[in-house]
Order: structure tokens, then C-alpha cells, then sequence
């Protein structure tokens, strides 16, 4: 791959060190590709509001695309672009079947702005926790002035077995996958997912997805990995993300992004030059030529 023209993150567990951090590397990573011209993506599970607790992040970056895929943010303007909601009766009917199939569990909408949870609801967000408690299941439904993601979370539960059992369910008209929090699904509408909303921000301004590098570590980021022409799985990836990835790169403790970005940089660099400069035996010919050339016109040359 050439010089990419978007590079397109998953931000927990692939961008950002343990506990959010973006570390100084891949701050500066981030700085020489948007430096090169190079177009760089935040796209992730989180709503947008994180970006308000991570200013350092948000002026590092030209958007980014939330809530997998249902939100695309623009981060200069601190304003929603586009918005793919999820209908309140399909969310019900969803949340109602993961409930029959997974007992225990609680359900919460996601609206962009607020968290909208039944009693018992016990994910806390670790940035941007923002959680408003209605009286009973079916008001969650009927109070959320939108619906961007259905959130199911067992707070004893393990993502990959609640992911296996409503991958075994009927759910007609819902996105269902996990982005590695601890007992929690995350349902957005059929048609909505990471590579989608990439996929059309890509479009809109004429970028094929050959042209696009892309990274991740779970199982929400596949769709996207899937799409890209040249994606990478972070070390210590869920398999599903690993498998779906046409390269590996360290982990985010490792800079392992920054590092694979510093490298499609100054690869892409090298080959650029390595085109420009001409091959030793043209060099050595031509200076040959100009040589003869000299002792023809002053009639020095002999047979």
C-alpha cells in the first residue's frame, strides 16, 4: 500500500493506552499523517461526548464516527453531521428477545447525549458517564428522545458467551456484536456498523477502501477491518479481529499503532524517493554518454 489516504482508529484497547491515554508517540503519529495530508478517523463505540474529557484527542483528530458507526462527529464544530437511529419498537423487540434468551440481564438506549436505563442497570461508563433511571423496561422505549444503540449488560455475564447466545436468536432488524466491555452488548439498527458510516464519510470524498488503513481489537471493529484495504489487528485482539485483518501491529501499550503509522509514512516516503532516483546502471550510463559526448566534440576520442 501507498501513502493511505485515511487512517481510520478504534480508540479503547487499539489507539489508547490502558486507562484512555494517549500517549506523546501516538499524539505525534497522529500529527505527521494529518501533517502528509493524510485524513485521520476516530471510530468507535463511544458516544460523543468522550471527546469533552479528552480535548488532547479530539485536536488530534479531523472526526470521528460514534456509537459504532450510528454518529458521525465533527470535532472542529462540536457538532453531530449524520445520525442513523435505531426504531424504539425494533429496539423493544430486541431487548425484549435478549432478555428471554440471556435471564438477568438489563437494558439501557444509548441517545448520543444521555443514557436512558431500567432499574437495575448497572454499566457504568468509564468516561462520560451520563445515565438517566426510568420507573420500568417499556419507558426506555418511550423517553429517549432518539436511539443510536440498544445497550443489554450482565453484570456477571461474559461478552463472547452473551454475543454466541443472540447470534443463535432471531433479531430482525439490528446490528448485534461487543467492543470488549464486560457483560455488555451493543444492538444498533441492521444497516449500521463502523464499516458503513466509514465507508460513506470515505465515499463522500472520492476515497476508495484500498486508499484506507484501518485498526482494531474487537468485535465491533470486524465490519470495518473487513472493508479496509489494509487493516491491522493490535496485539492481544479478540480472534474474530485478528482473523479479519490483513496485518498485525504491538499492542496499545506498545504504541502499536503509532509505530504501524510511522512506518506506512515513512514507507510510503522511501518508495517515492526510490522512484525519483534513477537506477545505478541509467546513472552510470548517462555519465558514460556525457563522457564520450565531451572527447567526441573536442576530437579527442580514438579507435
Amino acid at each position: 500500500m501507498n501513502r493511505p489516504r485515511v487512517i481510520a482508529t478504534d480508540l479503547d484497547g487499539t489507539l489508547l493506552a490502558s486507562g484512555g491515554v494517549l500517549t506523546e508517540r501516538s499524539r505525534l503519529a497522529l500529527q505527521a499523517a494529518r501533517a502528509q495530508s493524510v485524513a485521520v478517523l476516530a471510530v468507535t463505540a463511544r458516544p460523543p461526548r468522550v471527546f469533552d474529557a479528552w480535548p488532547d484527542l479530539a485536536a488530534s483528530l479531523d472526526a470521528a464516527i460514534c456509537s459504532n458507526g450510528a454518529i458521525v462527529y465533527s470535532l472542529s464544530r462540536r457538532e453531530t453531521e449524520t445520525t442513523r437511529t435505531l426504531e424504539p419498537e425494533t429496539a423493544a423487540a430486541a431487548a425484549k428477545a435478549l432478555r428471554a434468551a440471556l435471564p438477568g440481564v438489563k437494558a439501557a438506549v444509548e441517545t448520543g447525549f444521555e443514557v436512558v436505563a431500567e432499574p437495575g442497570y448497572r454499566k457504568v461508563d468509564s468516561v462520560g458517564d451520563r445515565r438517566v433511571f426510568v420507573d420500568a423496561f417499556d419507558q426506555i422505549f418511550t423517553t429517549a428522545a432518539q436511539i443510536v444503540k440498544l445497550l443489554v449488560h450482565d453484570a456477571d455475564g461474559r461478552a463472547d458467551a452473551m454475543l454466541a447466545a443472540a447470534r443463535d436468536i432471531a433479531l430482525p432488524g439490528v446490528h448485534v456484536s461487543h467492543s470488549g466491555g464486560e457483560g455488555l452488548l451493543e444492538i444498533t439498527a441492521a444497516d449500521v456498523s463502523k464499516s458503513t458510516a466509514l465507508a460513506a464519510w470515505c465515499a463522500a470524498r472520492g476515497i476508495d477502501p484500498a486508499e484506507v488503513a484501518a485498526f482494531g481489537d474487537m468485535p465491533n471493529d470486524v465490519p470495518m477491518l473487513r472493508w479496509a484495504g489494509r487493516s491491522f489487528a493490535v496485539a492481544g485482539a479478540h480472534p474474530e479481529a485478528v482473523e479479519a485483518a490483513t496485518d498485525r501491529c504491538g499492542s496499545n501499550d506498545d504504541d502499536g499503532v503509532a509505530r504501524a503509522i510511522e512506518t506506512l509514512l515513512t514507507g510510503s516516503q522511501h518508495r517515492r524517493r526510490a522512484r525519483e532516483r534513477p537506477p545505478p546502471h541509467m546513472t552510470l550510463g548517462t555519465n558514460l554518454r556525457k563522457i564520450l559526448g565531451h572527447y567526441r566534440t573536442n576530437g579527442q576520442m580514438r579507435e
